[in-house]
């Protein structure tokens, strides 16, 4: 194997979801054309840029997008300069910004020190209202009023955490689109993955370039794939990882997702029960008995919830209710970093089993599932706006707006359920397609993109074989789609962070 490509392999081994904090005042730094960057967050540069807010009429309206950089550390005029590498998170709608501020290091190590690493905001990524200034600029993608009516909106449960569990979901996802198209400023429709990846052409240009280098995982493999299929002759170098199928997203069936998320969770059992007692809390000697306790936990919180209580404090009070549904979403969610949480989750699930609760609700609290009670800011300053923009609005609006319409009949909805049903056990967790129920139609794209063709460099598609949201089928599938890619196949659990170093120890 050549030193390249152990170089290459050694800086997957670090996940993209690393978020670093962002402290910059960004109302420092005007919009515009031409990308200028100034100096932020000790080793960064921050810049805005320009953008059409609609390319059919790019003389209309204009949106601004925000750019975090760690420059190369050669010079630009220098032989071995090689330009930017955009990257992009997924979500759909998380912030490239955040994820750059983790992530630059550990890639600046593996891919050395000629490159710009450059992260991105796409359009309606609201955790930061400033960074983008969606209300001066667009697009918009805000549903509530304040975070006070978010708060009176709980989260979906489980969908079948009880018997109107489902029933609740969907009239819960009707409500939220109803409330995206009365909140719509004029903006919304023009979040979409096609016009996203028109910026990314403007990134690029902006830079003086006119072919691409980019990273993508989970749903920035769309984001790639859809970039390659409309620009091919501006590939130089385009990595896609953690595969989505494509048609799968833009015909919003969502039902390609799940096919290898059971492995994923046997990981943990078989995990468990190999690594013995002193490891695993809770060890049984057979990956079956360890499902055998899990199950019974599951019982009992469908009938009987426990609480956790960490603070009682009047200025930062922490509890919840632990039930089913975040017991089932919080295993989940540690399917995606397996080899950093699976040891915490087995004993999380071991202390639910003796009636405490604490462990399981500061897992679902660090992996943002749910947050502590909300409290109304002392005053509207931007830390508050920027508190309550850490939503997942972007989410639906990217992936309603590119998709095709989902029927409204309560009946189809539950057949395509029962059908995602018959795939995994775990389609409880994934109600993904119900979000887009009553989508305004006057938001949709409308376009029916082709994700295929011949690019100007060979691709990269890379998946691994126990991935719970983006399995190997959808690599192996997209690569076909464009001539001369390679896919590169790494053998172990997790999403969007193949651990090739990590992989090598087991949690347990």
């Amino acid at each position: 194997m050549s030193h390249l490509l152990l170089a290459f392999i050694g800086v997957l081994a670090f996940s993209p979801h690393v978020l670093g904090q962002d402290t910059f005042d960004w109302n420092k730094i005007k919009p515009s054309e031409q990308l200028t960057w100034t100096p932020c967050n000790i080793n960064f540069e921050c810049a805005r840029l320009s953008i059409p807010l609609d390319y059919n009429n790019p003389s209309d309206r204009t949106a601004a997008i925000a750019l975090m950089r760690q420059p190369a550390t050669v010079p630009t005029n220098s032989s071995e300069y090689r330009g930017p590498i955009l990257f992009n998170p997924g979500g759909p709608g998380v912030s490239g910004v955040d994820m750059i501020q983790g992530f630059a290091d550990s890639a600046r190590e593996m891919l050395g020190p000629q490159f710009d690493l450059v992260g991105f905001d796409p359009r309606a990524q609201m955790k930061t209202i400033h960074r983008s200034e969606p209300f001066h600029h667009g697009p918009r993608a805000s549903f509530f009023a304040s975070q006070a009516e978010r708060a009176q909106l709980p989260s979906p449960r489980a969908l079948n955490a009880s018997d109107d569990a489902f029933g609740w979901t969907y009239a819960n996802r009707i409500l939220q689109s109803s409330l995206a198209g009365a909140r719509d400023d004029g903006s919304l429709r023009f979040i979409n993955t096609e016009s996203t990846a028109r910026d990314m052409l403007r990134i690029v240009q902006a830079h003086g370039r006119e072919k691409i280098q980019y990273w993508g995982f989970s749903y920035g493999s769309v984001l790639g794939a859809t970039f390659a299929a409309l620009f091919p002759n501006n590939v130089e170098r385009l990595i896609i990882d953690g595969i989505m199928d494509p048609d799968d997203y833009y015909s919003t069936s969502w039902m390609r997702n799940l096919w290898d998320t059971e492995k994923t969770w046997n990981t943990f059992l078989d995990g468990c029960a190999s690594a013995g007692k002193d490891a695993c809390a809770l060890y049984a000697p057979t990956a079956s008995e360890i499902q055998a306790k899990v199950d019974a936990v599951f019982q009992q919180l469908k009938t009987r919830p426990i609480p956790a209580i960490t603070s009682l404090s009047d200025s930062t009070p922490s509890y919840h209710i632990v039930d089913y549904s975040l017991l089932r979403q919080t295993i989940f969610n540690a399917f995606y970093k397996p080899y950093a949480t699976f040891q915490q989750l087995a004993s999380a699930i071991h202390d639910l089993s003796l009636g405490n609760a604490s462990a399981l609700y500061e897992m679902s609290v660090e992996g943002g599932i749910v947050s502590p009670p909300y409290l109304c800011p002392a005053n509207a300053s931007e830390v508050a706006h920027e508190e309550f923009f850490n939503v997942q609005d972007a989410e639906f609006a990217l992936g309603c707006n590119d998709g095709a319409t989902v029927s409204t009949d309560y009946s189809d909805v539950r057949a395509k359920y029962e059908e995602l049903c018959a795939s995994s056990p775990w389609c409880d967790a994934w109600p993904v397609r119900m979000n887009c129920l009553g989508w305004p139609e006057y938001l949709k794209n409308n376009k029916t993109l082709s994700i295929t063709a011949t690019t100007s460099f060979p691709i990269l598609v890379i998946s691994n074989t126990a991935d719970p949201v983006t399995p190997l089928a959808n690599g192996v599938k997209v690569s076909k789609a464009f001539a001369g890619s390679a896919l590169l196949t790494q053998d172990s659990p997790g999403d969007e962070e193949i651990e090739f170093l990590i992989a090598s120890v087991s949690a347990f």
